[in-house]
């Protein structure tokens, strides 16, 4: 299974270390020195290299410097300026935080409300300032829902399943829009 863990962004000094936007809540777990690394280059980007090995990873103030072993000087450096990167991870594998998910754990959930009322199936998320779990309605709506614990108070990954504190407009249509 493969996870996005950050994104490289402006060059620091000389010696080919970039910045990195840490896309992972567990940053001191997934940027160890050796690791290999997947990368996904910006459209119409030069960039070559398919995987990077981490040489040397360290927090400058709140800011990841990272330094790979293909990258060895500050034009490398700038080459891979918005390349994303991701960790191969084992499907078992949890986050450390108890309340935290993986995506692969929470696509195919069925989705209920607090009721025991199927909803759904999460079908993917979606992630920005706030996390959003897509999921498909029976009738094949797409609704997206906050992925808080107000409005999903239950994650129960031994039973396949979420709960959503559903209310009219978030997933069940307004009574006018049935």
């Amino acid at each position: 299974m493969e996870v996005v863990i950050g994104r490289i962004g402006k060059p620091h000094g000389i010696r080919g270390e970039v910045t990195v936007d840490v896309r992972s809540d567990e940053p001191d777990r997934r940027f160890n020195v050796r690791a290999r690394l997947l990368t996904e280059a910006p459209r119409g980007s030069a960039f070559a290299h398919d995987t990077l090995t981490i040489r040397r990873a360290r927090w400058h103030q709140s800011t990841l410097l990272v330094a790979f072993d293909e990258i060895p000087d500050r034009d490398a450096a700038e080459a891979a300026r918005g390349v994303v990167l991701r960790a191969t991870i084992p499907a078992d594998e949890t986050p450390e935080d108890p309340e935290e998910f993986y995506d692969h754990q929470l696509i195919g959930l069925a989705a209920y409300d607090v009721d025991g009322a199927h909803l759904g199936e999460v079908t993917g998320l979606v992630h920005g300032a706030q996390d959003l779990l897509q999921v498909r309605t029976p009738d094949g709506r797409e609704a997206l829902v906050p992925f808080v614990a107000a409005l999903v108070p239950e994650v129960d990954l031994a039973g396949g399943r979420v709960v959503i504190a559903d209310r009219p407009g978030l997933v069940t249509p307004f009574e006018d829009e049935s």
